[in-house]
């Protein structure tokens, strides 16, 4: 295989996705079901997905900044040794200016 086939992956399973949500919806629209009843199913279905969406996003919000806060506690950990180093170091470079 070529190199150029490694990123190939993902832009397969896209026109898959893309091509299984076309197909879904031209069924529906060429379904034998009047035309009220596939735009009120198309409706409802749709504000399910925007639903699920926003419930997911939230799920990702919520992580990120559970993330984000063990990150920045951890970095204001590192930030008070450092600090806590670079202080001894300069007691002792006073230390031995002194003597």
């Amino acid at each position: 295989m070529s190199e150029k086939s490694s990123g190939s992956g993902f832009a397969f399973l896209a026109g898959v996705a893309i091509g299984v949500a076309v197909g879904a919806v031209a069924g529906l629209l060429f379904a034998p079901t009047a035309g009220d009843d596939t735009r009120a199913y198309l409706s409802e279905k749709s504000k399910d997905l925007a639903n699920d969406f926003n419930d997911k996003f939230d799920e990702f919000k919520e992580t990120f900044n559970e993330v984000l806060e063990d990150v920045k506690g951890a970095a204001q950990e590192k930030i008070e040794e450092v600090k806590e180093v670079a202080q001894a170091k300069i007691e002792e470079v006073k230390s031995a200016t002194k003597a």
